[in-house]
């Protein structure tokens, strides 16, 4: 089962995206805050960071750039509804995916689907 990691301060946002992944049949852990995010992929094996951007403490373009260096083969996808974010990300992060808010989570489940099917290709 792929693990995804959710990192999302919104709680409401939070509970509503890891049901639907879980739904879809992946094995989600869900924090609040990129800080609370890096031990995670220090200690764990994920195949996908799920992150807001715009976080207290850590952002998730700061928590992308250490999870390339704790967890490498951990795909990275962003969240955000700032359109400049969105920029920044695409700069600073240049193979993460960017999924703009608001979004349906059918649309979410078909990113996400997609990621690792692009990452099964890859290891042929």
């Amino acid at each position: 089962m792929r693990r995804i990691l959710l990192a999302e301060d919104e709680e409401a946002m939070r509970t509503y995206l890891a049901r639907a992944l879980e739904n879809a049949g992946y094995d989600v852990v869900a924090v609040d805050r990129g800080t609370a995010a890096l031990p995670l992929l220090e200690d764990g094996a994920f195949d996908l960071l799920l992150s807001d951007i715009v976080m207290p403490e850590m952002d998730g373009i700061e928590l992308a750039q250490r999870c390339g260096e704790v967890s490498p083969r951990t795909k990275v996808m962003f969240i955000t509804g700032f359109a400049a974010v969105t920029l920044k990300a695409s700069r600073e992060t240049p193979h993460a995916n960017v999924l703009s808010k608001p979004f349906h989570l059918r649309d979410l489940v078909l990113e996400v689907e997609r990621i690792f099917e692009d990452q099964a290709s890859a290891s042929l």
